[in-house]
This record gives structure tokens, C-alpha cells and sequence, in this order.
């Protein structure tokens, strides 16, 4: 098995990247996903949050209001690290789970927005950054996401610098042009983790 770690900033089109590796044969551990699948109503780990976060980070119908939570987590690094501190054990417990039943001739990717931030690369055999400029990132978000351009800002800047992210990087994907240039870049990362993990 050889385990990827897939990263880049908000905005840089990790999801893109991932899927087209999906289509490539890797099996794909998306940190994102389990880790709102671990606070879904009912979960230890939305209790834990309400504990540590209060009622008014509840919808109306008991499931987790996020607007509401990432007001309060995003512009506090404080508070940022004490929801870390209750969902990224979670999220780690589930991914390993996931991992085991790849099997052991898998390509395993895991997309791990803050695997930089949160000192993860270590942990895995290759990372791949996919890199964005500053300036593409806050454009998609505005302009794709429709993302106030502050909110936007406050969530880059909550987030590893790209020359951090860049630092831990195996492999890079450069993202910063049209969709048409990224599909040949990463069948060439695809073939780079073949060859890898046939060597390994």
C-alpha cells in the first residue's frame, strides 16, 4: 500500500485533483467528508462540540449549524484548536479503518485540507500539493463559491502559508490555469505513485 497525502489551500482545486486520480485506480480517504460524518446528530463527536461550543452552534433540526461554528472558530486560532483537538482524533480513528480495508496493493489517497497546519506529512509516503497563487484562490472563491471576500481572507488566513505547504510537498500540481492543463499533470502524478508503490 502506498499512503498519499493530498493537500493545497482553500481554493486551489484539491477536489479536482482528487477525483481525477479516483479515475486513475486510487482509493480516496476524504478527510472533509469524514469529518462531518463525525459530527452528524447522534455522534459522540457532535456532543463533544456542543460541550465545548455551546447550543448556538445547533440548526434548528440538531445537526451542526457550520456557518454559525466557523464564525466563531475562524477568526479565533484559540478556538480553532480546541474544535481540532475534538474532531481530528475522530476523523483519524475512521481514516484508519478506511485505510485497512483498501487492501495492500492500494494507492491510497487521503485529502487532508490541513495536513501542513497540523504537522501531518510524516505520516504518509508521498504528499502532493496541489498549488494555487493567492490571488487564483480568492478569485475562485469569490467568483465560484460566492464567498464574501473577507470570509474568504479570513479562511486563507487561518491556513498554512503556500511556501509552507510547498515545503512539504513530494509532488506538485500546479493548479493556477485552466482546467485543461491539470489533467495531464496529475496522470503524470498518477504514474509517478504507480511507479512508487511498485517499487516499495
Amino acid at each position: 500500500m502506498l499512503k498519499v497525502g493530498l493537500t493545497g489551500g482553500i481554493g486551489a482545486g484539491k477536489s479536482e485533483v482528487a477525483r481525477l486520480l479516483v479515475g486513475y485506480g486510487a482509493v480516496l480517504i476524504d478527510s472533509d467528508r469524514i469529518a462531518r460524518e463525525v459530527v452528524e446528530p447522534g455522534t459522540p463527536g457532535l456532543a463533544a462540540v456542543t460541550r465545548e461550543f455551546g447550543p448556538d452552534v445547533l440548526a434548528a433540526d440538531g445537526s451542526l449549524d457550520r456557518p454559525a461554528l466557523g464564525a466563531i472558530v475562524f477568526a479565533d486560532p484559540e478556538r480553532l484548536a480546541a474544535l481540532n483537538a475534538i474532531v481530528h482524533p475522530l476523523v483519524g480513528a475512521r481514516s484508519a479503518e478506511l485505510e485497512r480495508a483498501a487492501g495492500t496493493e492500494s494507492v491510497v489517497v487521503h485529502d487532508v485540507p490541513l495536513l501542513t497546519e497540523n504537522g501531518l506529512a510524516p505520516l504518509y509516503d508521498v504528499v502532493v500539493v496541489v498549488d494555487a497563487s493567492p490571488e487564483t484562490q480568492l478569485d475562485r472563491l469569490v467568483r465560484l463559491r460566492g464567498m464574501a471576500e473577507a470570509d474568504a481572507r479570513a479562511r486563507m488566513a487561518a491556513q498554512a502559508t503556500r511556501a509552507q505547504r510547498l515545503a512539504v510537498a513530494d509532488l506538485v500540481v500546479d493548479n493556477d490555469g485552466p482546467r485543461e492543463a491539470l489533467e495531464p499533470q496529475v496522470r503524470a502524478v498518477w504514474d509517478a505513485l504507480v511507479h512508487r508503490a511498485g517499487a516499495a
